[in-house]
C-alpha cells in the first residue's frame, strides 16, 4: 500500500525550498523565474534532483512522436510541477496525476507561486497505482531519458 511509503522529509525539504523562494522572490512572477531558485535551494539542502526529464507517451504497442516535461525529480521518487497562475485547477492535479502514472512515480507536489501564503498554492498528490521498485527489479518503472539536467550540492555541474 502506497501509505507505507513515508516520503514525508523529501517532500517536507521541498516544502521548505519552495517557502524560501516564495520569501524572498514572492508572488506574480513567471514559473521560469521560480524554478532556478527552487533547484538553487534544492541543491542547499543536498537533495539529488533531476529537471526538465523528458516523458515519452506510450499507447499500446507504439510511443508517440510527442513527449512532455517535467520541472523537477527529486530525489528519483517525488515529481514536482511549478506553477505560477491565478489558482490551481483540476486539469493540473490530472497533469501531475498523469505523469505520476507515466513514470512509476510514487508522489508529486503541485506548486503554486502566484499566491500570497505558500501553502495556499501546495497540493501533494499521491499516485495509488504506483508499483515498489522491488517489484520492477530497481527501475521504480522508469526509464532514464537522456537530455534533463540534474543537480546536487557540490558536484560543481548545477544549472541554474
Amino acid at each position: 500500500m502506497l501509505a507505507e511509503f513515508s516520503f514525508n522529509k523529501i517532500t517536507g525539504s521541498i516544502i521548505e525550498s519552495a517557502i524560501e523562494v516564495h520569501r524572498y522572490l514572492g508572488p506574480g512572477l513567471l514559473e521560469s523565474s521560480y524554478l532556478p531558485c527552487l533547484q538553487y535551494e534544492l541543491s542547499q539542502r543536498d537533495l539529488h534532483f533531476e529537471c526538465q526529464r523528458s516523458v515519452p507517451i506510450a499507447y499500446k504497442q507504439i510511443t508517440l512522436a510527442a513527449s512532455y516535461r517535467i520541472d523537477l525529480i527529486v530525489e528519483g521518487e517525488i515529481l514536482v510541477e511549478v506553477k505560477s497562475v491565478d489558482r490551481l485547477l483540476s486539469v493540473h492535479e490530472a497533469q501531475v496525476l498523469t505523469y505520476l502514472r507515466l513514470l512509476n512515480a510514487p508522489a508529486g507536489l503541485l506548486i503554486n507561486f502566484n499566491v500570497s501564503r505558500l501553502l495556499d498554492g501546495l497540493k501533494r498528490i499521491l499516485n495509488s497505482r504506483y508499483v515498489a521498485p522491488e517489484a520492477t527489479e530497481g527501475t521504480g518503472g522508469a526509464s532514464r531519458e537522456t537530455g534533463s539536467q540534474t543537480g546536487k550540492r557540490g558536484n560543481g555541474d548545477e544549472r541554474f
